[in-house]
């Protein structure tokens, strides 16, 4: 569907779930592959994040493939991790034409408990990240005078979440994001789009499953009510809609947001 010959995507929560299905989907259509992961345990939220072993693995599979596959270790809150992954993907590349901002963190919290060091890691990490990747992107995308950024958001970021609201704070910051970014870079050949899914199977379910003390298919239940009888989407599922938005099918959309929900906000 997206012939991506010779493109480069820079990818960011890279290692496992959402992030390594879109990086594989990437190259399977011919890009090159920069895998940016923290790639260690963080504190909080205290689940297990993508690791170091699979981040190796990633760029294994891509080569695999045929595809290079640039990995860098690093966190979304710090410039000086990004702008040394940034400036790698360039002098190994020579260009970065998509930007998948897909790092990002979930957990529960009533809004008068929740701690200020989880708030500001929340938002940090979700929202202030996205920022502080795509302004180093940017530039290179500008001197291109083409590119495309995806913020992958949620549903959480287009609704209320029930003990999330700094979740939903941060998802819906991507839109606000998403439409500002799409009137200054427009000028410049640069499409940015938002996605917004509604639970996908990955290990973050299990991850908040295990805090909670309950089930992946009751966490996906109770933060969900999809229309569609499925508890969760898969993350092949939003690499198809990475595919399309990157492509040049959607040469012409941008400042949008896209709904992959089993039917949920129908409600």
């Amino acid at each position: 569907m997206a012939d991506l010959q010779d493109r480069v995507a820079f990818i960011t929560g890279a290692a496992h779930g959402q992030g390594r299905a879109v990086a594989l989907a990437l190259a399977q259509e011919g890009a090159n592959i920069v895998a940016f992961d923290l790639a260690k345990p963080l504190a909080y939220p205290g689940y297990a994040l993508g690791s170091e072993s699979e981040l190796d693995s990633l760029q294994h599979e891509i080569e695999a493939l045929g595809m290079r596959c640039l990995t860098a270790q690093g966190d979304v809150r710090r410039d000086a991790d990004i702008s040394r992954a940034v400036d790698a993907a360039v002098l190994n590349f020579g260009r970065i034409d998509i930007l998948f901002n897909n790092a990002g963190i979930c957990a529960y919290g009533l809004i008068h408990e929740i701690p200020e060091e989880e708030w500001d890691a929340m938002i940090d990490i979700n929202l202030k990240g996205a920022w502080l990747v795509a302004r180093r992107v940017i530039p290179v995308m500008m001197k291109q005078k083409a590119g495309v950024i995806i913020n992958n958001s949620s549903i959480a970021g287009l609704r209320g979440m029930n003990r999330l609201s700094h979740y939903a704070a941060s998802k819906w910051g991507l839109v606000g994001l998403t439409k500002s970014w799409a009137i200054e870079l427009a000028p410049h050949n640069i499409r940015v789009n938002s996605i917004h899914p509604t639970g996908v199977n990955t290990p973050m379910n299990d991850g908040l499953a295990e805090l909670e003390g309950t089930t992946t298919q009751e966490i996906a239940e109770r933060s969900a009510g999809n229309l569609l009888p499925v508890p969760w989407v898969e993350p092949e599922d939003v690499s198809a809609m990475v595919l399309f938005l990157v492509s040049d099918k959607a040469r012409y959309v941008t400042g949008s947001q896209f709904v992959l929900d089993a039917g949920l906000l129908t409600r």
